[in-house]
């Protein structure tokens, strides 16, 4: 497979398992899924310039509508392990890096990978 092609199919992964996160939490609306379609097109060229760091694309993707999310509606993904105190967003762990999970940092677990949600 050629360099362009496995980016392609990089970037459609990395939108996929993103997808499937705002579509467990219920709130992959139109909007949305432009703000993932935003992500995409950045990390396409940020790729572009860092085709090494194409491993570590749907982490960042994750990131990157986690904060547009922040921006315009409030945090997401809300944590589900924690019962008491206010509520918190699951990050992405490693930030940088290849099998990115969600991450609750007040309890110090892993929730799920990206894509994984429930």
């Amino acid at each position: 497979m050629n360099e362009p092609d496995r980016l392609e199919q990089a970037l459609h992964a990395a939108r996929a398992l993103v997808l499937a996160d705002l579509a467990a939490r219920d709130v992959a609306q139109a909007e949305v899924v432009s703000m993932v379609e935003d992500a995409v097109t950045h990390r396409r060229w940020w790729v572009g310039q860092w085709p090494e760091g194409m491993g570590y694309l749907s982490g960042l993707v994750a990131q990157d509508v986690q904060d547009a999310l922040l921006e315009r509606y409030g945090r997401w993904p809300l944590c589900p392990v924690c019962d008491s105190g206010d509520p918190h967003a699951l990050h992405v762990e490693p930030e940088l890096g290849p099998d990115p999970h969600w991450v609750c940092g007040r309890a110090g677990v892993v929730v799920a990978p990206v894509g994984g949600l429930t």
